[in-house]
């Protein structure tokens, strides 16, 4: 039986792991898996840690482990604390020796995309077999690239053997995002049942479900589901950035919301993003001269 199947004994922590419940999976009791799944729910609980900020503890936990899964999460871990050049010589490593492990292609995927290696992240990824999170990080990959009819493509394909998965689900909602007109609306769908049942609310369901509500214009509903995701986490930088962008629309002032933007996350890709415009602007003015009319 496949683990991660509705019948299968992964399926809850995979699911809270995927919804972003990520204290949920470290949690979560294990003791009953069966032998061969105890590694895999391991490595979700090691991510999960990974995600929430204890990278050190895990570059600890898994130190002197000689399993590829443990390895990576061990260059995982290093490279979240910016250890970027030994992290890619274990991922490279790990790739060309063990290249059918599943998680060393998620784990070293995500990494070499992070490292802006994304050919190298799709040619591992590629070798998957049926994994649902190697087609959701090519999905992302292929959006970070715009290429937005590639993603479209990968998700119908994986849709057809993985039916109404949360991966499969959340897949296209993310396409749905980046493609819009009626699809804001069904990725809203999506992201508002995760977000209000409390089997899987998360921080990052009730940005996603913001994210779509500012889509499609509703501005105070999306300010409420920000107002809640930043009420449960006040350093959270993905809602800080979305409730920005709300208050810009809504011609407010933003000061001090860039500087909480900044305090959270320095390297917030909002903030690059907003520094690499800012730049581009000044060059382009600096080829223009003001007239005086006569």
């Amino acid at each position: 039986m496949d683990p991660y199947s509705a019948e299968g004994e992964l399926i809850n922590i995979h699911n809270h792991f995927h919804q972003g419940q990520y204290q949920e999976v470290v949690d979560f009791d294990t003791s009953s898996f069966s032998a061969e799944n105890a590694l895999p729910a391991r490595v979700l609980q090691l991510r999960a840690r990974v995600a929430l900020g204890q990278s050190s503890d895990v570059l600890a936990d898994v130190k002197g482990e000689t399993e590829p899964e443990l390895e990576i999460m061990a260059a995982f871990a290093e490279f979240t604390l910016g250890k970027t050049e030994s992290a890619l010589e274990t991922v490279e490593r790990l790739a060309e020796s063990t290249p059918d492990n599943v998680t060393v292609q998620i784990v070293g995927g995500t990494v070499l995309q992070a490292a802006g290696k994304s050919d190298e992240a799709l040619a591992l990824l590629s070798q998957h077999q049926a994994s649902l999170e190697a087609v959701a990080l090519i999905v992302q990959i292929y959006l970070q690239q715009n290429r937005t009819d590639l993603a479209v493509t990968e998700v119908a394909a994986a849709r057809r053997w993985a039916q109404d998965s949360l991966l499969v689900n959340l897949a296209e909602s993310w396409v749905g995002v980046r493609v819009g007109g009626d699809k804001y609306q069904q990725a809203f769908y999506v992201y508002e049942e995760l977000a209000q049942a409390p089997s899987t609310a998360s921080i990052r369901s009730l940005v996603a479900q913001a994210v779509c509500e500012l889509h499609l214009g509703r501005l105070e509903e999306a300010g409420s589901a920000l107002e809640e995701a930043m009420k449960k986490e006040p350093g959270c930088a993905d809602a800080i950035a979305n409730m920005l962008v709300l208050q810009v629309i809504s011609g407010n002032d933003v000061a001090e919301l860039a500087e909480s933007l900044k305090k959270a996350d320095g390297k917030h890709q909002f903030l690059l993003d907003l520094q690499q415009k800012s730049e581009l602007f000044d060059a382009a003015a600096t080829k223009y001269s003001a007239k005086v009319a006569s």
